[in-house]
């Protein structure tokens, strides 16, 4: 039988002809344009000035202290009434101070024995100390002597700790104040008998007066602290103070819905008293971050970024940017967009570097 030398073995034909099938096909999968997606867009608009905005509150102290007594007791005297100045150190209220008077003296008659027994203790250490020095007494004797002493120095310590401690309650008994201010409300009468916390009288110290107002959520959302605020008189606009906000409450008010704000006042007049209704302004200022859809932002492990649109070529680029605000809503970017932009606000997530997208009010081709 004859072979064909030109035939070749169908193993030899059947691979590079899959090869070559196989590279074609890579070739047209690397080569095929991606698909042009359409987007919702939006311009990235110029950060607008926010208008001012008025709120009505009062004044406040800024430090508010309740003054109470450490234990309980019959109050016998309250010089401390309410609008009375009173000044640091000085006496606002005082209870009956005969039963802690009574443990004084039980603990100092208690102390002068335990003194006496130390001398007569020491006095007999000293003997013996002479004696062993002489041989004439045993050693147990002296040691005896000497533990003796010990015991009785402890009872002195012992009996002086107590009567530093009866001391301090009867001072207990005297309510002073810990810091100038204006006594704004009492909490007991003469003749009461009072418990071990109960506010006596309620203090307004001299360090400072707060303006406070309640403001609706979105405002306070916006406000911050250290933002400056014009304070005014409600009855008398032309008496007017700086301060700039130094508490923002944490919680709602249960009924109103609102926050309370505390601007804390520089150099106050006399004419801002207590109580005084004021009007706060919150001068409006321009923003300096640009805002954008929430829905636009795109996270790429740590980095944060937008696509951006070239309304040339209808095509999108990735640019990182610096969030300093991300909500529900809306986001705050410091860096790396500017204004007249154009972002992609919806299907961020499909695209790719170079991609095309169809923007709306557009034909695709």
């Amino acid at each position: 039988m004859l072979r064909d030398s030109g035939a070749r073995p169908p193993l030899q034909v059947a691979v590079p002809v899959a090869l070559a099938l196989w590279c074609a096909a890579c070739q047209a999968e690397v080569e095929a344009p991606a698909p042009v997606r359409p987007a919702r867009v939006m311009v990235v608009e110029p950060p607008a000035k926010s208008a001012d905005v008025n709120f009505a509150g009062h004044v406040e102290p800024q430090d508010r202290a309740s003054l109470s007594f450490r234990l309980g007791g019959r109050l016998i005297e309250r010089p401390a009434r309410v609008g009375v100045t009173v000044g640091e150190g000085e006496e606002v209220a005082r209870l009956d101070p005969e039963n802690e008077l009574n443990e004084l003296r039980s603990a100092q008659a208690a102390l002068t024995a335990a003194q006496g027994v130390l001398r007569q203790a020491d006095n007999q250490y000293q003997r013996q100390r002479h004696l062993v020095e002489r041989g004439i007494t045993t050693q147990s004797d002296f040691e005896a002597a000497e533990q003796a002493r010990t015991a009785a120095q402890a009872q002195v310590d012992g009996a002086q700790a107590r009567v530093s401690t009866a001391e301090d309650t009867v001072g207990f008994t005297t309510l002073r104040a810990d810091a100038p201010g204006t006594v704004t409300a009492v909490g007991a009468e003469p003749g009461e008998v009072v418990s071990a916390g109960r506010m006596i009288v309620q203090l307004a110290r001299r360090d400072g007066r707060d303006a406070v107002f309640e403001i609706p959520a979105d405002l306070a959302r916006a406000a911050a602290p250290d933002v400056e605020v014009v304070v005014s008189l409600a009855s008398d606009p032309n008496v007017k103070v700086h301060g700039r906000i130094r508490e923002i409450a944490p919680q709602a008010d249960p009924v109103t819905r609102t926050f309370a704000v505390r601007v804390g006042l520089t150099d106050p007049p006399q004419s801002l008293r207590l109580g005084t209704a004021v009007t706060g302004i919150l001068r409006g200022r321009g923003q300096t971050a640009l805002t954008i859809p929430s829905t636009a932002l795109v996270r790429r492990g740590p980095d944060s970024g937008v696509w951006v649109v070239d309304p040339s070529t209808t095509k999108v680029a990735w640019r990182n940017l610096d969030v300093i605000g991300a909500g529900p809503a809306t986001t705050l970017v410091a860096k790396g967009l500017s204004a007249g932009d154009i972002v992609v606000t919806a299907g961020a997530n499909l695209l790719r570097e170079g991609q095309s997208v169809k923007l709306p009010g557009t034909v695709s081709q």
